[in-house]
């Protein structure tokens, strides 16, 4: 009498050769005397990557189900796919450092025709170990002689006009310890690192909202302010790159003692801060400034809170900036001073005939080197973050915000002043150039102390202090 084999396949994929398979190995095993209980693999057994047992993360996802982890999961049902644009990223995290011996890329029918492949072991230090201008697609099997904590996909041209997708990346070497097994048909229950909250409740509608009393001799500006001095370096980016501890180029932190790779709004609310007033909790961060390659921290750091870039009766709306939101102004990538993506300022500290520039300018003795930079201050509502951590948010277009971010928030405005001047052919960014500038921020402000300074400086358009008093 002969067994029957359950199909266990997930539906809508073909299973009776698999079942057939399954049936047959089982079988050959019992014959031979070989073991396949508790994760003891046979001699000569397909090796399982690296890769399946570390942390995916990528510049963009075109869909939640899409997300990076799926081109690790050991799934070929499963996938990566960017968003409709160049460049993009995909990257993992092995957890430590290993020996790289080869790389497998199964791309779907969107691949990318011109990549590298990059390793770091932290630090923001990258080195290139793979690079074409002449992608085909299908199944790519790269050897590769490498070491390295993080192996990064860069991808420069897409086939189509669609974003570019992975079913599988693969990393092999050794170091890897146990083996991960993949993952059968039906999922097994594991811990996991709680997804961070992207989403936030739709604000009321309606625009009645409370605004407080214009003081008698009030100077009419809307703007509170938060000092924030330098707190710490470190290679992580919560935002770009969260858990992926030293996987970014090199930041400066900002207000938040306790910002690091794992950091969420939990974490914040618990941490100390530098920030005068103390209630700020929030963390801003800066790739670093160096100076004939030693870094330079700014000695004066002014977070400015502002009701501009929309006009004067629009002002009542500004709602308060949701706890956890997280915005990125400027652009790391940002290719030369004619990008319209690079948004940063460089000037001199009180020495205006020197103007201002996208690009690091060159400052008399004495003076101090600026940096501004404004972040988008009009919020779709809804969304705390987005899959390229700016969608979610936009600038006033015409005095408004645009029907597709409609709430008003807070402008937030950075101001750093770093004690360097002359030539500027000596500075460079942990990003690059000048014109590279970008900052994140990561709203910790209690929700009370932010709604009452909307209220009492914002909508009535009144200038209030560090304290959130006029």
């Amino acid at each position: 009498m002969s067994e029957t084999v359950p199909n266990t396949t997930a539906p809508g994929r073909r299973s009776g050769g698999r079942v057939h398979r399954l049936a047959l190995a089982g079988t050959l095993a019992t014959v031979l005397g070989v073991s396949l209980v508790n994760g003891v693999t046979p001699a000569g057994a397909a090796e399982a990557p690296l890769s399946q047992s570390g942390r995916a993360t990528a510049s963009s996802s075109e869909r939640g189900d899409l997300s990076a982890a799926a081109a690790i999961d050991g799934k070929e049902n499963t996938r990566w796919s960017s968003a409709f644009s160049d460049p993009q990223w995909l990257q993992v995290d092995l957890g430590a450092s290993k020996a790289i011996k080869k790389i497998v890329l199964k791309w779907e029918n969107a691949y990318a025709t011109a990549f590298t492949i990059q390793t770091s072991s932290g630090g923001g230090q990258w080195r290139t170990i793979h690079t074409t201008t002449a992608g085909k697609g299908g199944v790519q099997t790269l050897n590769v002689s490498a070491t390295g904590r993080y192996v990064r996909l860069n991808t420069t041209r897409r086939s189509s006009q669609y974003g570019v997708s992975l079913w599988e990346f693969e990393v092999y070497g050794t170091g890897s310890g146990t083996a991960t097994p993949r993952p059968s048909a039906t999922p097994t229950t594991t811990a996991t690192r709680p997804a961070p909250t992207t989403t936030a409740t739709p604000p009321a509608s309606g625009t009645n909202l409370p605004k407080g009393p214009v003081p008698p001799g009030a100077v009419r500006v809307a703007e509170f302010l938060a000092e924030c001095p330098y707190t710490h370096r470190l290679p992580d980016d919560p935002i770009v790159m969260p858990g992926l501890a030293g996987g970014s180029h090199m930041h400066s932190f900002f207000g938040n003692t306790s910002t690091n790779a794992d950091s969420d709004i939990k974490s914040l609310l618990k941490g100390g801060t530098t920030c005068s007033p103390k209630a700020d909790l929030s963390s801003y961060w800066v790739p670093t400034l160096y100076s004939d390659d030693k870094p330079v921290e700014p000695t004066g750091t002014t977070f400015y809170y502002l009701g501009e870039g929309v006009k004067d009766e629009l002002m009542a709306q500004t709602r308060p900036l949701p706890l956890g939101l997280r915005i990125v102004a400027g652009n790391a990538k940002a290719t030369g001073v004619n990008d319209p993506t690079s948004s940063s300022r460089w000037s001199c500290l009180h020495a205006g005939e020197v103007g201002s520039a996208k690009n690091f300018v060159n400052c008399p003795a004495g003076k101090m080197l600026e940096s501004y930079l404004d972040f988008p201050h009009c919020w779709n509502g809804k969304d705390l973050d987005s899959p390229d951590h700016k969608s979610h948010m936009s600038y006033p277009v015409n005095g408004a915000c645009p029907a597709s971010h409609p709430v008003i928030v807070p402008k937030l405005r950075q101001v750093l002043r770093y004690p360097v001047s002359g030539d500027p052919a000596k500075f460079r960014l942990s990003s690059g150039p000048g014109y590279t500038m970008h900052a994140d921020f990561f709203n910790a402000w209690p929700e009370a102390e932010m709604e009452r300074r909307v209220r009492d400086c914002i909508r009535p358009i009144v200038k209030c202090g560090a304290d959130g008093t006029p």
